[in-house]
């Protein structure tokens, strides 16, 4: 799935280079479930251009593996969409090889190939944003949607959590990633790979009331 054809042309190109490996098929939303293709691939692009909700729906409610096509300028999208709970992540820059690897494990049941194989490097654009300070999924949306902007109560009226819950998360996080103050977490996040803010990001880019926990 990708709003651009030059996704579905390069990757249908690349996969014919391997008879048999991968069969390209149009995804049809009302097929039954014995009908649904034994992995969907996401464009991570459609989280820069909507809010996810595609994607929520073919992880929450479809058989079928999925798999993340991320971008390497924007692995921000990646996180976004390990965080959605996709099987595995793949750059769309590998190698045929590389990206029929991860799509066999995932529908393998297998998920995320061994960092330590043929073509995976763990910091790669399909790595999980701060796991290198050990971030939990949760402690990584919550930072990436402070990143933005959103004020603690935005943030929890997003990810359906209690405010409470939505200070211990930042605190965890914060402690984890070494910062004391909201503009520090912000600054650490964008210079990780999280996606900066808007130039119109309200008051929750600011210590104070609200700002932190």
């Amino acid at each position: 799935m990708s709003p651009h054809e030059i996704v579905h042309t390069g990757l249908a190109g690349m996969f014919a280079t391997r008879p048999g490996a991968i069969e390209v098929i149009e995804l049809d939303p009302a097929a039954p479930d014995d009908q649904q293709p034994d992995v969907i691939l996401y464009d991570v692009v459609e989280l820069h251009e909507g809010e996810g909700d595609e994607l929520d729906r073919f992880v929450k409610d479809y058989h079928s593996a999925v798999v993340a096509m991320a971008r390497d300028l924007r692995p921000d999208l990646a996180a976004r969409a390990i965080a959605k709970g996709v099987d595995a992540c793949v750059t769309l820059a590998g190698d045929v090889d590389e990206i029929i690897e991860v799509i066999c494990s995932a529908v393998a049941g297998e998920g995320q190939p061994d960092a330590d194989g043929p073509g995976n490097d763990a910091s790669g654009p399909y790595a999980v944003l701060g796991e290198e300070v050990g971030l939990t999924p949760r402690e990584t949306e919550v930072l990436r949607l402070l990143t933005l902007g959103l004020s603690n109560q935005q943030i929890a009226d997003e990810c359906f959590l209690s405010i409470n819950s939505v200070k211990s998360y930042i605190r965890s996080a914060y402690r984890r990633i070494g910062a004391t103050s909201r503009s520090q977490a912000v600054v650490w996040c964008i210079q990780h790979g999280f996606e900066p803010p808007s130039d119109d990001a309200g008051p929750g880019l600011m210590d104070g009331p609200g700002g932190l926990a």
